[in-house]
């Protein structure tokens, strides 16, 4: 299980990748709807160029995509969590009340090893998503072309997707990927 950081949710194809990860049950994908509401308020803010409606259809297909995702009851916890930034307090909160194993972010400064319960790591998403690819090389490499082949706005190749995940920090993910599928 691992619950994902607004900004691991942020870049599109990384969250497509994500969503259509856990989708394929090779992990439960967890957050709170305080770290949706962070990523998206990003998004139209950062990207006036994106209708916010479609923005807003996007939110919504995520809960109806993995509608147990959304973690609950972590706010009487923030409190008692000391981080190096107190924003990304909930975030933990909401880790440890899910029981997460990995709590997926690109702030790893943000979740110091000394803060993490035992038995739980912060991962960047490329650290992530190389674990799902040790485990089922095979599996994951199938998302990846399903993902690649269901881009329509604009069309992908797989190759193509794969170039944008490297863009987006998946280097050593993207390199296994390419070894998976031969």
């Amino acid at each position: 299980m691992a619950l994902l950081d607004a900004n691991v949710l942020y870049p599109a194809r990384l969250r497509d990748l994500l969503v259509r990860l856990a989708i394929a049950g090779l992990y439960q994908a967890r957050w709170s709807e305080q770290i949706l509401d962070e990523c998206f308020e990003n998004l139209i803010a950062d990207r006036p160029d994106l209708p916010a409606e479609n923005l807003h259809r996007n939110r919504d297909l995520l809960t109806i995509a993995l509608p147990d995702a959304v973690v609950t009851d972590y706010q009487e916890l923030v409190a008692t969590l000391d981080l190096p930034d107190p924003d990304d307090r909930h975030v933990l909160a909401a880790a440890l009340v899910a029981g997460a194993e990995f709590l997926v972010s690109a702030n790893l400064a943000d979740f110091p090893a000394g803060s993490m319960p035992a038995g739980a790591a912060a991962l960047s998403p490329d650290d992530f998503v190389l674990k799902l690819i040790h485990a089922d090389p095979e599996a994951v490499a199938a998302v990846v072309d399903d993902q690649a082949a269901a881009l329509r706005s604009p069309p992908l190749t797989t190759t193509e997707l794969l170039a944008g995940l490297e863009i987006v920090g998946l280097t050593k993910s993207v390199d296994a990927v390419r070894r998976a599928m031969g």
